[in-house]
């Protein structure tokens, strides 16, 4: 698995996944018709990535809304990343928002409070 960019749209999030440098970006709205569809190559470079890597990997974050499903499929990720952290692997989430949007800020803080990996919020301008 390599490196792979996907460009957003109104209701996708646009998404930078980085091999050598072991990060996952993605920003924007999320609220596609199939969530699971939209980030099956997110799933896949993650678990490629940890199964090969053997390097830290950041998922950095600068999301501005989910739907429900976007939520479910990050809690998918966030589950994946716990599991490799309990393996001893070394994983991150950097999650910045707009100070404006409470909303974002409070879904990051109750994302956080079910891992036990590192999980940085940064509100922003």
């Amino acid at each position: 698995m390599q490196s792979f960019e996907t460009t957003g749209t109104q209701s996708t999030p646009t998404i930078r996944a980085n091999w050598e440098e072991g990060t996952l970006f993605m920003e924007g709205d999320s609220y596609p018709e199939n969530s699971y569809e939209q980030f099956r190559p997110v799933f896949d470079w993650i678990e490629a990535f940890l199964n090969t890597a053997g390097r830290p990997l950041l998922l950095d974050l600068h999301l501005l809304y989910l739907n429900t499903s976007s939520i479910k499929a990050m809690m998918d990720i966030f589950d994946r990343l716990e599991s490799a952290h309990a393996a001893g692997q070394a994983v991150s989430v950097r999650w910045s928002y707009d100070r404006r949007n409470e909303r974002v800020g409070e879904l990051a803080e109750e994302f956080r409070e079910d891992c036990s990996f590192p999980f940085a919020i940064e509100p922003s301008a």
